[in-house]
Protein backbone atom coordinates (compact mmCIF):
# COMPACT_ATOMS: atom_id res chain seq x y z
CA UNK A 1 0.00 0.00 0.00
CA UNK A 2 1.42 3.43 -0.89
CA UNK A 3 2.15 5.91 1.86
CA UNK A 4 0.25 9.19 1.47
CA UNK A 5 0.65 12.51 3.26
CA UNK A 6 -2.43 14.67 2.84
CA UNK A 7 -2.37 18.48 2.82
CA UNK A 8 -3.81 18.37 6.34
CA UNK A 9 -0.74 16.48 7.54
CA UNK A 10 -2.60 13.15 7.82
CA UNK A 11 -0.46 10.15 6.90
CA UNK A 12 -2.09 7.03 5.53
CA UNK A 13 -0.64 3.73 4.42
CA UNK A 14 1.47 2.96 7.49
CA UNK A 15 0.22 0.16 9.68
CA UNK A 16 0.38 0.44 13.46
CA UNK A 17 3.89 -0.35 14.58
CA UNK A 18 5.15 0.15 11.02
CA UNK A 19 8.04 2.39 12.10
CA UNK A 20 9.92 2.25 15.39
CA UNK A 21 9.63 5.31 17.63
CA UNK A 22 12.24 8.00 16.95
CA UNK A 23 13.00 6.92 13.36
CA UNK A 24 11.42 10.02 11.84
CA UNK A 25 11.42 13.26 13.79
CA UNK A 26 9.60 16.52 13.11
CA UNK A 27 12.91 18.01 11.92
CA UNK A 28 13.27 15.22 9.36
CA UNK A 29 10.05 16.17 7.60
CA UNK A 30 10.09 19.95 8.17
CA UNK A 31 10.58 22.34 5.26
CA UNK A 32 14.26 22.95 4.46
CA UNK A 33 15.28 20.18 6.85
CA UNK A 34 18.70 19.73 5.25
CA UNK A 35 20.90 22.57 6.49
CA UNK A 36 24.61 23.27 6.32
CA UNK A 37 24.91 22.50 10.04
CA UNK A 38 23.38 19.05 9.52
CA UNK A 39 25.89 18.09 6.82
CA UNK A 40 29.02 16.32 8.03
CA UNK A 41 32.34 18.18 8.10
CA UNK A 42 33.73 16.09 5.23
CA UNK A 43 30.81 17.03 3.01
CA UNK A 44 30.99 20.70 4.07
CA UNK A 45 34.54 20.87 2.74
CA UNK A 46 33.39 19.61 -0.65
CA UNK A 47 30.87 22.37 -1.25
CA UNK A 48 31.48 25.42 -3.43
CA UNK A 49 31.50 28.38 -1.02
CA UNK A 50 31.23 31.13 -3.66
CA UNK A 51 30.75 31.27 -7.42
CA UNK A 52 29.94 33.83 -10.08
CA UNK A 53 29.26 34.06 -13.82
CA UNK A 54 29.75 37.62 -15.14
CA UNK A 55 30.26 39.74 -18.25
CA UNK A 56 33.61 41.54 -18.05
CA UNK A 57 33.13 43.78 -21.11
CA UNK A 58 31.87 47.37 -20.89
CA UNK A 59 30.16 47.79 -17.52
CA UNK A 60 30.84 44.60 -15.58
CA UNK A 61 27.59 42.71 -14.95
CA UNK A 62 26.92 39.64 -12.80
CA UNK A 63 24.66 37.12 -14.55
CA UNK A 64 24.33 34.72 -11.62
CA UNK A 65 26.20 34.16 -8.36
CA UNK A 66 26.33 32.73 -4.87
CA UNK A 67 28.13 34.50 -1.98
CA UNK A 68 29.46 37.17 -4.37
CA UNK A 69 28.41 40.75 -3.62
CA UNK A 70 30.06 42.47 -6.59
CA UNK A 71 32.80 42.44 -9.21
CA UNK A 72 35.38 45.24 -9.35
CA UNK A 73 36.79 46.12 -12.79
CA UNK A 74 40.41 47.10 -12.08
CA UNK A 75 41.25 47.74 -15.73
CA UNK A 76 41.55 45.73 -18.92
CA UNK A 77 41.24 42.03 -18.08
CA UNK A 78 41.75 42.64 -14.34
CA UNK A 79 38.84 41.70 -12.06
CA UNK A 80 38.22 41.36 -8.32
CA UNK A 81 35.47 39.08 -7.01
CA UNK A 82 34.10 40.44 -3.70
CA UNK A 83 32.50 37.94 -1.32
CA UNK A 84 29.22 38.61 0.47
CA UNK A 85 30.41 36.66 3.50
CA UNK A 86 34.17 36.70 4.05
CA UNK A 87 36.09 33.47 4.66
CA UNK A 88 38.06 32.81 7.84
CA UNK A 89 41.29 33.29 5.87
CA UNK A 90 42.65 33.35 2.31
CA UNK A 91 43.51 29.63 2.23
CA UNK A 92 40.86 28.67 -0.34
CA UNK A 93 41.06 27.15 -3.80
CA UNK A 94 39.95 29.47 -6.60
CA UNK A 95 39.26 28.47 -10.18
CA UNK A 96 38.55 30.90 -13.02
CA UNK A 97 37.74 30.52 -16.69
CA UNK A 98 37.26 33.28 -19.22
CA UNK A 99 36.03 33.12 -22.80
CA UNK A 100 35.53 35.70 -25.48
CA UNK A 101 34.17 33.77 -28.45
CA UNK A 102 34.62 35.53 -31.75
CA UNK A 103 37.22 38.04 -30.55
CA UNK A 104 40.41 38.53 -32.54
CA UNK A 105 42.23 37.45 -29.39
CA UNK A 106 40.94 33.91 -29.92
CA UNK A 107 38.11 31.65 -28.93
CA UNK A 108 39.18 31.49 -25.31
CA UNK A 109 41.31 33.15 -22.71
CA UNK A 110 42.63 31.75 -19.46
CA UNK A 111 42.18 33.24 -16.01
CA UNK A 112 45.45 33.93 -14.19
CA UNK A 113 45.47 34.57 -10.46
CA UNK A 114 46.63 37.93 -9.22
CA UNK A 115 48.17 36.84 -5.90
CA UNK A 116 48.69 40.45 -4.85
CA UNK A 117 44.98 40.77 -4.08
CA UNK A 118 44.03 37.45 -2.41
CA UNK A 119 42.23 38.03 0.89
CA UNK A 120 39.46 36.53 3.02
CA UNK A 121 36.96 38.99 1.50
CA UNK A 122 37.99 39.04 -2.19
CA UNK A 123 39.98 37.34 -4.94
CA UNK A 124 41.48 38.91 -8.06
CA UNK A 125 42.40 37.41 -11.39
CA UNK A 126 43.56 38.47 -14.84
CA UNK A 127 41.89 37.41 -18.05
CA UNK A 128 43.84 36.97 -21.25
CA UNK A 129 47.18 35.43 -22.02
CA UNK A 130 50.59 35.81 -20.44
CA UNK A 131 51.38 38.42 -23.08
CA UNK A 132 48.18 40.50 -23.08
CA UNK A 133 45.24 41.05 -20.77
CA UNK A 134 41.76 41.31 -22.30
CA UNK A 135 38.24 42.07 -21.13
CA UNK A 136 36.20 38.91 -21.67
CA UNK A 137 32.47 38.40 -22.08
CA UNK A 138 32.13 35.15 -20.15
CA UNK A 139 33.94 34.82 -16.82
CA UNK A 140 33.33 32.05 -14.30
CA UNK A 141 34.87 31.82 -10.84
CA UNK A 142 34.39 29.07 -8.22
CA UNK A 143 35.83 29.17 -4.69
CA UNK A 144 36.22 26.09 -2.51
CA UNK A 145 37.24 26.13 1.16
Amino acid sequence: MPITIAGSGTITGISAGGLPDGVITTDDIAANAVTYAKIGTTEQGQLCKAWVNFDGTGTVAIRASYNVSSITDNGTGDYTVNFTTAFADANYAAIATSTNTGASFGAYATGYESVRARSASSWSFWSGSSSALQDTAYNNVAIFR
